[in-house]
């Protein structure tokens, strides 16, 4: 069972989850203005010499940008979370450009794997896509999928938000694990499962959806005076407790 961890942006950080026992350790690049992060690169570098891996999203979609950034950093793994089904130009105009950079991406840099986030909405809503239809999109040029929580413009959670125009996730809120379990006993490709896990519901999350592995992102970070997430920086107990209940699921699931 894989257990990744976003956002760690500093080396002392990744040294610090690498301990705790961390599998894939995540960064993130901001902006394709400023995508050359000697921190970052200090990051990607740590991991890189340990038995973790790294992973690397850039929040840009620009083939040559991303083919910069990737000859920059050399990460274990490239993480795409595009959200191309609610594209002005239509889903399956934006798949295609998706795609074209995928295997780009693909031919420039075989020894990365890919990572593909696949949207899965709240429990109760629909996607307006089917959402294996979007999966069987990506899964020739992708070596993992990973599910997150898409909100759904309108949709009943209003207080919801995607915090990144145009990209899936960090949303801290729970996706539909029956949905995500259709996408782990269909696909090919190995299932991440991301979206609202927590210490608290992982292990009910692993049972239920029976994943490859599992994601943490906003529910495993240090909280302000008013207990809202602060983003790139870890609560290392959270951590911790998060890999501890996620090898008890293990345990009952056998």
């Amino acid at each position: 069972m894989i257990v990744q961890i976003y956002e760690i942006q500093t080396p002392a950080e990744a040294e610090t989850m690498v301990e705790i026992g961390v599998d894939h350790v995540g960064s993130v690049l901001l902006d394709q203005d400023s995508w050359k992060n000697r921190e970052i690169l200090d990051t990607v570098c740590t991991v890189g010499q340990s038995r973790a891996k790294s992973s690397l999203i850039p929040l840009f979609d620009n083939a040559d940008r991303i083919s910069f950034a990737l000859d920059y950093y050399r990460p274990d793994i490239v993480h795409f979370c595009d959200a191309a089904i609610d594209d002005p130009g239509g889903w399956e105009a934006a798949c295609g450009r998706m795609i074209s950079v995928q295997a780009t991406v693909r031919e420039r840099f075989p020894e990365i794997a890919i990572m593909r986030s696949i949207p899965v909405p709240l429990p109760g809503e629909m996607l307006p896509v089917p959402m294996i239809v979007f999966a069987r999109y990506f899964e020739p040029l992708s070596d993992y999928f990973l599910t997150d929580t898409y909100v759904t413009p309108g949709g009943v959670q209003s207080d919801a938000k995607q915090p990144v125009a145009g990209f899936i996730g960090i949303t801290g809120k729970t996706c539909d694990w029956d949905m995500a379990a259709q996408l782990v006993k269909e696909s090919h490709i190995p299932v991440i499962l991301a979206g609202g896990l927590s210490p608290d519901n992982v292990s009910d999350a692993i049972l239920a959806v029976r994943p490859a592995g599992v994601d943490s992102c906003t529910n495993t970070n240090a909280v302000d005076e008013s207990g809202s997430p602060i983003r790139f920086q870890k609560d290392n107990e959270k951590v911790a407790r998060f890999i501890a209940e996620t090898g008890r699921a293990l345990r009952h699931s056998r």
